[in-house]
């Protein structure tokens, strides 16, 4: 891996762990789970990546026609463990053009998600109503789990969130228009159960989203 930690929430540098705090500091949003440098999209990331995380690694399985794996980063380091990860793909989206979909599982409070999102943290909850019908569902790890469409994003990309496994869980497209691919009920694995299925995933190019949200 390239590069250097930064902040999930928004993409600063950090101070690592020292003689006056013993975890990562950024200096907008104090002690944070680092960001790790993205890693371009290969079976042998995902299996790393799966290794490490405590919290889900989400990935649309089968993937919908025409869309392919292109990254994967996660927040956290060697003591902590993945706190925070988030799974890019990429394909033809339902009104032509491409269209592009990072998956975010994370605990609360990390919110590396949020910085997806495009709002400010680090939860969605303030920016969902629950007490509303929820406007997407998937189906994760074998659960039916509903989504809610987050409010007060930029415009150029459509977020939902909801919970999963006791983690958020959060779907954010590009462009707006590509959210109609979450009314086809996604199927969602968490690849750290996937086994011998991650090597059928097919790889692209890295997502720039994962990169430059």
């Amino acid at each position: 891996m390239r590069g250097e930690p930064s902040c999930p929430r928004c993409g600063g540098r950090v101070r690592a762990p020292g003689l006056f705090a013993d975890t990562w500091q950024c200096d907008a949003h104090g002690a944070v789970f680092p960001l790790q440098p993205v890693i371009p999209p290969s079976v042998e990331a995902l299996g790393a990546v799966a290794k490490r995380t405590r919290v889900p690694l989400w990935m649309p399985w089968p993937l919908p026609v025409g869309w392919l794996f292109t990254g994967v980063a996660y927040a956290g380091d060697d003591r902590s463990g993945g706190r925070a990860t988030a799974v890019a793909c990429s394909g033809p989206g339902p009104l032509g053009g491409p269209g592009e979909l990072i998956l975010v599982a994370e605990e609360m409070g990390v919110g590396l998600g949020a910085r997806y999102a495009g709002i400010d943290g680090p939860d969605p909850g303030a920016y969902m109503n629950v007490e509303k019908p929820p406007q997407a569902k998937v189906l994760a790890a074998g659960r039916p789990t509903p989504l809610w469409h987050v409010y007060r994003t930029p415009d150029d990309r459509a977020v939902f969130a909801g919970e999963a496994l006791g983690m958020w869980l959060w779907a954010v497209l590009w462009p707006e228009q590509a959210g109609l691919l979450m009314y086809d009920e996604l199927v969602l694995t968490d690849l750290r159960d996937a086994g011998a299925e991650l090597d059928l995933a097919p790889c692209g190019a890295l997502s720039p989203r994962l990169l430059r949200p």
